[in-house]
């Protein structure tokens, strides 16, 4: 079981995930826990680091540094009375670490990627000693892990590491023995290079450090536990009668979150299909609510989309050129000059007449990416490269979309009736997914549009 940081934010949250462990825990399920850092922690220690780094002094660090160990202690005295002393000196001893990092910036005026890492990793070092402690305060015997002791070994690509096949020995052997003695509390989203330095699997990467967690014990079913009821057709701050799915596919679930659903980390569903275990999301807050269920075999609904979700902060990249048309290596060029500068490419087009590719990038990566293109223009490989950061990309998602005739044409016929203008189109051979990019401005409106054009609001299973 998973928890996110809006389910253990202050002692109210972290009570009420205690009453749900406690509850599975009297029922004999053995659990092993991941927990997020308590909600709005790594923002404001990603904030304090990028401050301190160019500060002429460095009282933003003691201020900070007071204002951690006052809202910890306020949630430790409401959820373990008993454990006050115990966990008071486990926070302190990880202040002072915290204290010295921070200052260690100050005085270099450098944040690496390396110790970045190790400051974000502080959020959950104050979570997971509060839940555990909090079991214990009711009797349930548990142990606070970081993610290297419970075994996730990672790349070392540092904000965005993956976990390597090393790790599922590793969990075996240290967090298995534990499970029928003690509920285990995993700190979410870190881990280790093989060397031993600290990394995160980027944002919202407990859910990933969950599945990586099951995957290595075997678990019967992985729990998302978060703050609404499963995973939706479309996003309910933009889409009012947006509804909770009952299940979904391993596949579906993938290109949702990859594509915008803030519901689960886009590699959360890997090292659960891979084991084919059963992944379900549910609301911390309405435990009673089924929630959705994400499995290897799909559910076809009558309706053959079962979801839309977009991106924003995205930016599309244009390459054109007569010169690319038959020309070998043109590809292997841009994307070389692309992966050289780690740009991660999340759509690509290209036109039949091979004199234009279409890309779809991360906003924050675009200087990087025009940097590595804009020589090929110079040196004659293709005409021109142009960028439009006012864009959305969106994805139309559902399992009964492969074989059905239609869909594509249902999907641009409501557009263009509401006056949107599809920018590029991309569709994989899985034919589950559908994406397209509109202007900025669109965004919203086209997943209205699209909702109520497949009706995703009404429950219509067979």
């Amino acid at each position: 079981m998973k928890f996110g940081g809006t389910s253990v934010a202050d002692g109210e949250c972290i009570q009420r995930v205690a009453d749900i462990l406690e509850s599975h825990r009297a029922e004999g399920v053995e659990l092993a826990v991941v927990v997020s850092a308590c909600s709005g922690i790594t923002d404001q220690l990603v904030s304090v680091a990028r401050e301190v780094v160019n500060s002429r002094d460095n009282a933003a660090i003691e201020s900070f540094i007071h204002a951690m160990r006052t809202r910890h202690m306020k949630t430790l005295e409401q959820v373990a009375p008993d454990y006050i002393p115990e966990v008071t000196a486990v926070f302190d001893d990880r202040l002072c670490q915290l204290r010295n990092i921070l200052n260690a910036v100050f005085t270099l005026k450098e944040l690496t990627p390396r110790s970045q890492d190790y400051i974000m990793t502080f959020g959950e070092r104050f979570s997971a000693p509060l839940l555990s402690a909090a079991l214990r305060q009711r009797g349930v015997p548990s142990v606070a892990l970081d993610g290297v002791e419970a075994g996730i070994i990672t790349t070392s690509n540092h904000g965005d590491a993956r976990a390597l096949p090393a790790s599922e020995n590793h969990i075996k052997s240290r967090v298995v023995p534990m499970l029928s003695e003690t509920v285990p509390v995993v700190m979410g989203f870190m881990g280790a290079t093989e060397e031993g330095f600290i990394t995160t699997l980027g944002r919202s990467g407990s859910d990933y450090s969950a599945a990586v967690i099951g995957s290595g014990i075997d678990a019967d079913e992985i729990w998302i536990w978060t703050d609404v009821d499963g995973v939706m057709t479309s996003d309910p701050r933009i889409i009012r009668d947006a509804r909770v799915l009952s299940d979904v596919s391993y596949l579906e679930a993938m290109e949702l979150s990859y594509f915008g659903a803030k519901v689960l980390h886009p590699r959360s569903v890997e090292p659960a299909m891979q084991k084919d275990i059963l992944v379900r999301v549910k609301n911390t807050f309405n435990p009673g609510h089924p929630g959705t269920s994400i499995l290897r075999k799909e559910h076809r609904e009558k309706r053959v989309v079962k979801a839309i979700s977009f991106i924003e902060k995205v930016a599309l990249i244009n390459i054109t050129g007569a010169q690319m048309i038959g020309r070998p290596g043109v590809a292997k060029a841009i994307f070389s000059a692309l992966a050289e500068r780690e740009v991660n490419v999340m759509m690509i087009s290209q036109g039949s007449s091979e004199a234009n590719i279409s890309l779809i990038i991360d906003e924050a990566h675009l200087e990087e990416a025009m940097d590595g293109l804009s020589p090929l223009a110079r040196e004659g490989v293709v005409r021109e490269v142009t960028y439009d950061r006012d864009v959305v990309a969106a994805a139309v998602v559902g399992a009964g979309m492969a074989g059905t005739p239609g869909t594509g044409g249902r999907i641009f016929t409501a557009l263009g009736k509401a006056g949107i203008n599809a920018m590029m189109i991309s569709q994989g051979s899985s034919e589950v997914n559908v994406s397209f990019v509109v202007k900025g401005g669109d965004g919203k409106r086209a997943l209205q549009v699209l909702h109520d054009e497949f009706r995703l609001s009404e429950d219509c299973d067979d």
